[in-house]
């Protein structure tokens, strides 16, 4: 509803009409709305909210791609966000050049599939590392062999079983990989009119740099789109993390290992007498066969006990526990 106004300004605003210090056609002009141009052929499918916690999730992501892959390349890694945008799928096709490492990746139980993109020096260098090179790119691009393909299949394997950690907040999925073409004309998994959200991760296999893109298509999202905000992540993060986190915490105790010391005595020798020691010395301790002995727990006294034996075994048998730190 417009503003009213009172009578006092009403008066005032035709006192300024009739002496012609305010022009008519001014006001329509100022009265009228802005129109802002909306593109049909790119409708705004992905606000920023949406990209923002893409780039959320994808940054989990390349943590976990900078912990694993160094275990299959033998070499430091360093993965970092670039950046995330909302495009047309043929705008992202045909941005592509050959040859390329396109996977195509079930996102089940979403709808459709999405694509991983790899920059075909990061490919090469994967395969030099492998056969256990230096990891230097080639000077020269050139088409894939069937063996490097297969190579370059098991890494991207674990890229991909990496992806389901990252999405555990918003939705359980079972990525699984379907493919890999090196050829962007069969990769159309979708019209080339369809938004997608891309999101561009540099990856740093020592001194060689690339891109991976990672391209979601809208329909791909679309069940889901409403949880893809930060106040939705985050919630579901903190209550997630907090009984994931106190049953890891557990369970590593469980197998931690503890040294435990059962404490016979104590004695007090000159250095010349223990210099001295032989075979079938004796030592004077300052404790009788019937006392107790203290029981370590690391540096800690946490029990007493009475010596005794198991199975040929010297053991003790726990008579109290000590409370006190």
């Amino acid at each position: 509803m417009g503003e009213v106004l009172s009578q006092e300004e009403i008066d005032k605003l035709l006192n300024q009409l009739s002496t012609g210090e305010l022009d008519a056609e001014e006001l329509v002009e100022t009265s009228e709305k802005q129109v802002r141009e909306y593109d049909f052929t790119r409708p705004s499918k992905f606000s920023k909210e949406h990209l923002r916690t893409l780039e959320i999730i994808f940054d989990h992501y390349g943590r976990l791609l900078s912990t694993h892959l160094p275990g299959y390349l033998r070499k430091s890694i360093q993965v970092d966000v670039m950046n995330s945008e909302a495009v047309t799928y043929a705008e992202f096709s045909n941005a592509l050049s050959n040859p390329v490492l396109l996977g195509i990746v079930n996102f089940a139980p979403l709808k459709g599939n999405i694509v991983m993109e790899l920059a075909a020096n990061l490919g090469f260098t994967i395969v030099d590392r492998m056969l256990g090179g230096a990891g230097d790119p080639l000077e020269k691009n050139r088409d894939f062999t069937e063996i490097e393909l297969s190579i370059i299949e098991r890494i991207f394997g674990v890229c991909v079983n990496l992806l389901r950690e990252p999405w555990q907040n918003v939705v359980s999925i079972e990525p699984r990989l379907e493919r890999i073409e090196t050829n962007s004309q069969f990769a159309q998994i979708i019209s080339p009119s369809e938004m997608i959200a891309i999101v561009t991760i540099n990856i740093s296999i020592g001194d060689v740099e690339g891109l991976m893109n990672i391209c979601l298509p809208y329909i791909c999202l679309e069940d889901i789109m409403d949880k893809l905000n930060t106040k939705y992540w985050f919630s579901t993060l903190q209550d997630s993390d907090e009984a994931d986190y106190h049953e890891a915490i557990e369970a590593l105790i469980d197998k931690a290992p503890v040294p435990i010391t059962a404490v016979l005595g104590n004695s007090v020798l000159p250095v010349l007498d223990f210099v001295n020691l032989q075979v079938g010395d004796i030592i004077r301790l300052d404790s009788r066969v019937e006392d107790e002995l203290d029981i370590y727990v690391g540096n800690i006294l946490k029990f007493t006990a009475l010596p005794g034996s198991s199975d040929d075994k010297y053991a003790v048998k726990v008579t109290s526990i000590v409370r006190e730190e």
